[in-house]
């Protein structure tokens, strides 16, 4: 079939359909920034401002470091392992400086994940801070690693009379731990050492990030991620979303990912100011708002869920956003609905992926649907495939989400099989297969429905997840709510939903009664057979549900319920 176009009746306007990608290095975004507005505020960190000239100044004197003293060559892979704070900005500007490649980790990462990354990608040298650094000191004291460079968040940070509106996490008060290990540096005497970096050497087609993927089976994978590929994306995003003079952006996604990383490079490349959180915290993100007068807020679904259902919410400034945007999960009807009366503007939805370096889909501003991924992006051919035959499918046809972009991963590190599989041709050209269920309309837009992996097999019938989620947030009092599949003697698989309440909904609703409500709006197989209320949901540092993990814990729960085998 030819490439998708429908949706270039609701394109927006003034946004080419293509762009050339310029053959640079991404630390060019702030070197470009650092020039233009040197005195600006880059990075606004509990109470403490840091500006363009010193964010820039520190990335050089920490790269000169990083090659003088610790030998850090063009290609090498340098572990990251830091909460949102400067220095992860510092430390992240600074190994690309180097011509280096950033591995940045989740902040969640245990001794053994750390030690997975640093053993697959090869790297030798680690940037830390000092409260995640007990799960890397095995690798220091056998050797696997050479070096570490670790920090405090507090040296960049304000004290709690500079914020007496919000809560500074112990973990940033907590002053500068004394380290006596023989590989351990500090980063404030990296910095003060004033030492100046070699000239660059990478350009665009050069590796930049390896990005390591969850995936749905083994260990996480390193996804290669060029500087052309960021910065391309970067651009995409500027032109398609344009922010004025006086952008600011809440920073609260981790940027240790994808998502909190693009909003990172966003900022740098077109001077914004980035108001950084080291945690979630719903009531300093509105005191911000409210105070400094944000402009752009990028969240994901249980974040502006929460702020939502604040008693207080209506009676706030929030005057001051005139973005508000996310992804990674289903934004109910109810809550889309709701911000858009709120605040007099679309929730803008997109999708993407870790391989295509985040988002391929994005709705357009001015015509923004609710529950959709958006429409294909500048650069981007986006398809629907039978995921059994690689058939290519029409409108409203269910399948797997397929993209081709100059955006896309060049590869998984050291896995050419692994490379293979995640790509399809069509029409001559690679796609990748990204694993997601969905469909677009007769308008071109794209609809996510669910993961493939993820499907529940309910007496032969298929139930997606995620379109019982999306159900069950409709209902008033339901703040969140994950489905999975448990154990059903008749019918193999039944579906189960744990659900967190509103505040004030709770002890007000019984399980069987928002059962009740379900059979209304869904087909009887897809009704949540076991509802269960919970307090809380396991999450990613990126907002996601554990899933996986709810569902590992349902299996072990069900083994003993499941019949034994018969003998052979």
């Amino acid at each position: 079939m030819p490439k998708l176009t429908r949706h270039y009746a609701h394109w927006p306007k003034g946004v080419p359909h293509t762009l050339e990608t310029p053959d640079r290095h991404l630390f060019s975004f702030l070197e470009d920034s650092a020039k233009a507005a040197p005195d600006k505020t880059a990075i606004y960190y509990y109470g403490r401002q840091i500006s363009f000239r010193q964010l820039h100044q520190a990335s050089l004197n920490l790269a000169g470091y990083l090659q003088q003293h610790l030998g850090v060559r063009r290609g090498d892979r340098v572990l990251l392992l830091m909460q949102n704070c400067p220095q992860f900005a510092i430390a992240y500007y600074a190994i690309l400086r180097c011509d280096a490649v950033v591995v940045a980790m989740s902040p969640m990462s245990t001794a053994e994940e750390v030690g997975h990354y640093a053993e697959d990608s090869g790297a030798r040298v680690l940037l830390a801070s000092q409260e995640l650094l007990a799960n890397a000191l095995p690798l220091l004291d056998d050797g696997r690693l050479e070096a570490c460079i670790v920090s405090a968040p507090q040296q960049f940070a304000g004290q709690p009379h500079d914020v007496p509106f919000m809560d500074i996490p112990e973990f940033v008060r907590e002053p500068r731990r004394a380290q006596n290990h023989p590989r351990l540096h500090e980063l404030a005497d990296a910095l003060q050492a004033g030492l100046t970096p070699g000239a660059v050497q990478n350009r665009g087609s050069d590796l930049a990030i390896l990005g390591y993927t969850s995936g749905t089976t083994g260990k996480p994978k390193g996804a290669m991620l060029l500087h052309s590929h960021l910065i391309l994306s970067s651009l995409q995003r500027s032109i398609w979303m344009p922010e004025g003079d006086d952008y600011i952006s809440l920073s609260v996604l981790p940027v240790s990912h994808l998502a909190g990383m693009s909003i990172l490079n966003q900022a740098m490349l077109t001077t914004g100011s980035l108001v950084m959180l080291s945690r979630w915290d719903c009531n300093a993100v509105v005191e911000l708002i409210e105070r400094l007068r944000i402009t752009s807020v990028g969240v994901v679904t249980p974040m502006v869920a929460e702020m939502f259902a604040r008693d207080d919410i209506n009676r706030r400034d929030l005057s001051s956003i005139r973005r508000i945007y996310g992804g990674a999960t289903a934004m109910p009807e109810a809550l889309a609905a709701a911000i858009e009366q709120r605040l007099g503007i679309a929730f803008v939805e997109g999708y993407g992926m870790t391989e295509s370096c985040g988002g391929s889909h994005v709705n357009p501003p001015d015509a923004a649907r609710r529950q959709c991924g958006g429409i294909a992006q500048i650069n981007v051919d986006a398809r629907i495939i039978d995921p059994d035959t690689g058939v290519e499918l029409g409108p409203n046809q269910p399948g797997e989400i397929v993209i081709n972009s100059p955006t896309v991963f060049s590869g998984y590190w050291n896995r050419p099989q692994a490379t293979l599989e995640a790509f399809i041709e069509l029409d001559g050209k690679p796609f990748l297969r990204t694993g997601d269920i969905g469909y677009f309309d007769d308008d071109g837009y794209f609809y996510i429905t669910d993961r493939l992996k993820r499907m529940i097999n309910a007496s032969g019938l298929k139930v997606w997840p995620a379109e019982i989620e999306t159900a069950l947030y409709a209902h008033p009092a339901v703040q969140e709510a994950c489905v999975i599949s448990a154990f059903d003697p008749k019918r193999g698989e039944t579906v189960k939903a744990l659900v967190i309440l509103r505040p004030a909904a709770r002890g007000t609703l019984q399980e069987a009664e928002l059962g009740e409500w379900a059979r209304t709006r869904m087909a009887a197989y897809k009704v949540p057979r076991i509802i269960e209320f919970v307090d809380c949901l396991p999450k990613t540092n990126t907002g996601k549900t554990l899933w996986r993990e709810l569902q590992r814990e349902q299996d072990e729960r069900d083994r003993a319920l499941r019949p034994a085998p018969l003998p052979a």
